[in-house]
């Protein structure tokens, strides 16, 4: 039943288009059987009609092969990600350009010189006027060939901004925030920044967190210790298992680095908590003394 209405659904969005695309190409092949040519100003409607009918004809079939191709990408979505929204307007770009120029042409009766021109003058001052967004429909572009991110994924861009990608278009990547809040990103500001993709290659990953212990505490006892606690955090993957690695050796104590792997980034926070919340009860449990900083004071007697 509910493939049944989302079939009629997608059939009710073709009935309009195909309708104009093919009722003005039929009033347009019978055009000359309907009415008769005759000097002077009825020739010249005549000639109006027939532009008008072909325009309308050109822009029904750029609209009707839109919405076949936007039925087209949106089929099968159910339980997968969502295409790009990028990629139907592109292609409703291109077909609505085709058209255009195509009713240039009619209107210079097949002269491609003059259509030619007169598109080229268009394309020139529709260019300077959105030079400012060029820039980002091309990011755009780049981003859907090189598959950079996709609607769905869990992205952080350079400066700070994290959150899921819920759609990308001509312009701007909309993403939200684990707070529910949505920030547009100009498509050319993101090319700008180092994005980093935390749903591929796969959705899970190893997060680290950067540790002081005091030095009263041996490294090969502390990083057991922090690897333990670490597995018994609720909510991290168990396989593969969490560890401790020393990084320095710092006056202020041991620099230990708590390495887990987290399943999706949607739950990079609540994994943060509960290994950081393990790991205070553990070296609270074992009274190890919180690191603090040395100072070495020196006591000179001037001579007299």
């Amino acid at each position: 039943m509910a493939a049944g209405k989302a079939t009629a659904s997608r059939l009710r969005r073709i009935v309009w288009p195909l309708a104009i695309t093919s009722g003005s190409i039929a009033l347009l092949l019978a055009l000359p059987w309907l009415t008769r040519a005759e000097p002077g100003g009825a020739a010249e409607g005549l000639r109006v009609v027939r532009l008008l009918l072909g325009a309308i004809a050109y822009l029904g079939a750029a609209w009707l092969a839109t919405t076949v191709v936007g039925l087209a990408v949106t089929a099968g979505e159910a339980g997968r990600r969502r295409a790009p929204k990028l990629l139907q307007e592109l292609s409703g770009v291109a077909a609505f350009a085709i058209a255009v120029v195509a009713t240039i042409t009619l209107v210079f009766e097949g002269s491609l010189l003059g259509a030619a021109a007169t598109s080229g003058i268009l394309v020139a001052i529709i260019g300077f006027s959105l030079r400012g967004v060029m820039a980002d429909v091309f990011a755009g572009i780049a981003f859907g060939l090189e598959r950079t991110y996709r609607i769905g994924d869990w992205i952080e861009l350079e400066n700070g901004l994290s959150g899921r990608v819920v759609e990308i278009s001509w312009r701007a990547t909309r993403i939200e925030t684990r707070d529910r809040v949505h920030a547009i990103v100009p498509n050319g500001r993101v090319a700008q920044q180092r994005v980093m993709n935390y749903s591929a290659p796969r959705p899970h990953f190893r997060q680290q967190l950067r540790l002081t212990l005091d030095h009263a505490l041996a490294a090969d006892e502390a990083k057991r210790l922090l690897a333990e606690a670490a597995a018994s955090a609720p909510g991290i993957l168990a396989q593969p298992a969490p560890d401790a690695r020393l990084l320095a050796h710092e006056p202020e104590g041991l620099v230990f680095a708590v390495r887990y792997w987290v399943p999706s980034f949607a739950l990079e926070i609540d994994c943060r908590d509960a290994v950081l919340t393990a790991v205070d009860a553990a070296l609270r449990q074992r009274s190890v003394p919180a690191p603090h900083q040395r100072h070495q004071v020196r006591f000179e007697q001037s001579g007299r």
